[in-house]
């Protein structure tokens, strides 16, 4: 049995605009990305969602609440809200500026990497994500471990709800698309920053996944 997910990720926030952490911690979103929310919905407004699910951060609920007034296809108008698919949590480093960041995490690592793009393309997902993990001295950045046992009850979830093709919508988060799509055999893709209101899809089974559509902010579907 497989289904049809969607993935979404949420529309520019006031974080991203100042190029800050933005984990577990959560900002509203900016006139762009309400704007980012209207347009994914315009460009999936034909596909009939059996069911709409975010995350349980602000910035996800609302970008679903504005792709869902775009649907004509009699989908559901208000997403259900699923832990499971919040963003990687950053621990002490929520909120300050990236680069910031980045000089307090090489102190951690005996290579010094420009970027946290430049750190997931050498060190992968999961090096990243322990990373933060080790270099946070409150204990509360999570490990790849921790992150990826709940999106797998994510998809548990999701496949014991919807029956075979069903197409169904998550509102979620930039590196937990990165993640998702790298635990599903594409590391290269995972070097890529996902775009605001992007549309990755993804055929999802019991046996796994296949990327069928990535990070794409332009393509009527």
């Amino acid at each position: 049995m497989a289904i049809q997910l969607y993935l979404v990720r949420h529309g520019q926030t006031y974080f991203n605009l100042t190029k800050r952490l933005q984990g577990f911690s959560d900002a509203p979103l900016t006139a762009a990305g309400i704007e980012h929310g209207h347009d994914a919905g315009r460009r999936l407004q034909h596909i009939h969602f059996s069911g709409a699910y975010s995350s349980d951060l602000t910035r996800a609920i609302h970008t679903a609440k504005y792709l869902l007034s775009e649907n004509k296809a009699g989908s559901p108008t208000w997403p259900q809200q699923l832990s499971n698919f919040r963003e990687e949590n950053f621990g002490s480093l929520e909120g300050i500026d990236s680069q910031v960041a980045m000089t307090q995490l090489n102190a951690f690592s005996e290579v010094e990497y420009n970027s946290y793009s430049d750190m997931i393309q050498k060190l992968g997902m999961k090096g990243a994500m322990n990373l933060f993990k080790k270099a946070d001295p409150y204990h509360l950045a999570e490990s790849y471990d921790a992150f990826m046992t709940r999106i797998q009850k994510g998809f548990d979830f999701l496949l014991k709800e919807h029956q075979e093709g069903d197409n169904v919508l998550v509102v979620a988060h930039g590196t937990a698309i990165r993640a998702i799509v790298d635990h599903f055999g594409h590391p290269e893709m995972a070097n890529e920053s996902i775009a605001n209101g992007a549309v990755t899809k993804i055929i999802l089974s019991e046996k796994g996944g296949q990327v069928d559509v990535f990070n794409d902010n332009k393509s009527t579907f």
